[in-house]
């Protein structure tokens, strides 16, 4: 049998008869209520209750929901993509003839939607539950290239699928609880803390020098030059945007945040964010395999993501180390699903290859195994 009582800090004591004695657990984060449970099935039942809070529910559905259509998007826009270079100069090398490409509207429409389900995740549960839910972006992106890119998906790509899922699901149900925020200028004093303008100093330089140094001599050879800048002003957007999700929220409650300076610079610095993040990344599919760019993106921009939001919304400051330790085992459990579906990519596309070693990212296009890093379409000289 099992009994116990709530501290008034929000401390769950539990309480329950083993072999000779009461063994006392202490769970939570002190008035006192006494309660009942009479097995260990409604004792998990109540901890789940205590764990998962209603926003967090919320924020885990709008999360799932942006996966299916951000992942459908990466397909209908690289198809899009492969049309417009068929017509005219490739986003790769410098052109914009995409955008009079109607597929690749509806490709960005579909990112949209998701985007703007993943904008609103953001407003009701912490970056750390939202942010790596992307990995299930990579499953539809991969079972839809299976079905319409005829790119084929081995066993081990499902097997990568199924890591991503159980690390989601591991995630989900050890993340923190959303930080109670009442007003704008709550996030913007976060915002402004010195770590968070540390941090910010740091990705901007690094974005410009990325920018203007590597780019020109390196994008077209070596992925992580294009994927860094994505992954490191993304990781700004991220912060920016789920200010302004609260905001808006805030707003549609009745307590007007529109009002406060401070919402409209998080939502300039979102739009500038974004702008760049699509250029970018559009550069970095046109030019590179749809397998190559999705997972390292995801890495990339997943873990410095959770880095900012460790940084300025202080998330494990409200947890318990083995809370933590949990989350990570979730994190490498999806980053390891995310390599067996890279690696599967690599089977198809370059298993029958001759292993070829060559320093870095070769003229080729070719990597240190002869995996085809780029596009066969980006190594063929232009007209």
């Amino acid at each position: 049998m099992l009994f116990g009582w709530k501290e008034s800090c929000g401390k769950i004591v539990y309480l329950w008869w083993k072999t000779h004695g009461f063994v006392i657990s202490v769970i939570g984060n002190c008035t006192r209520d006494f309660f009942f449970l009479g097995n260990w099935g409604e004792m998990a039942a109540h901890s789940w209750r205590e764990g998962m809070s209603s926003d967090n529910i919320k924020g885990l559905v709008l999360a799932l929901s942006s996966s299916v259509f951000i992942g459908a998007s990466f397909i209908v826009k690289k198809k899009g993509l492969k049309r417009a270079g068929a017509s005219g100069i490739r986003a790769g090398s410098g052109g914009y003839s995409y955008l009079y490409e109607p597929l690749w509207w509806v490709g960005m429409i579909t990112m949209i939607v998701g985007e703007v389900a993943n904008f609103a995740a953001y407003a009701f549960a912490p970056a750390i539950l939202v942010t790596p839910l992307g990995a299930l972006s990579i499953i539809i992106s991969a079972v839809l290239a299976h079905i319409i890119l005829r790119e084929k998906l081995h066993i081990f790509g499902i097997l990568g699928c199924v890591l991503c899922v159980v690390g989601s699901t591991t995630i989900v149900l050890h993340a923190p609880q959303e930080r109670q925020i009442e007003s704008v200028r709550e996030v913007w004093d976060l915002a402004t803390e010195p770590a968070f303008l540390f941090y910010a100093a740091l990705v901007i330089t690094a974005a410009f020098v990325l920018i203007f140094h590597f780019i020109p001599d390196y994008g077209q050879t070596h992925i992580m030059v294009y994927i860094g800048v994505c992954s490191l002003v993304g990781s700004l957007s991220v912060m920016s945007v789920k200010a302004l999700g609260i905001a808006l929220k805030l707003t549609l409650s009745g307590m007007n945040q529109l009002i406060y300076p401070q919402t409209w610079a998080f939502t300039l610095v979102v739009i500038t964010c974004v702008l760049t993040q699509m250029n970018y990344l559009n550069k970095a599919l046109d030019t590179f395999n749809t397998a190559v760019v999705s997972p390292i993106y995801y890495v990339m921009f997943t873990s410095l993501t959770i880095l900012a939001s460790i940084i300025m919304f202080k998330d494990w400051d409200r947890q318990s180390p083995t809370q933590i330790v949990t989350e990570m085992c979730g994190f490498v459990t999806i980053l390891s699903g995310t390599f067996l579906l890279h690696k599967t990519k690599d089977m198809a596309e370059g298993s029958m290859t001759v292993p070829v070693r060559l320093p870095k990212h070769s003229e080729d296009g070719f990597g240190l195994e002869g995996i085809p890093l780029r596009r066969q379409e980006a190594l063929r000289p232009q007209d």
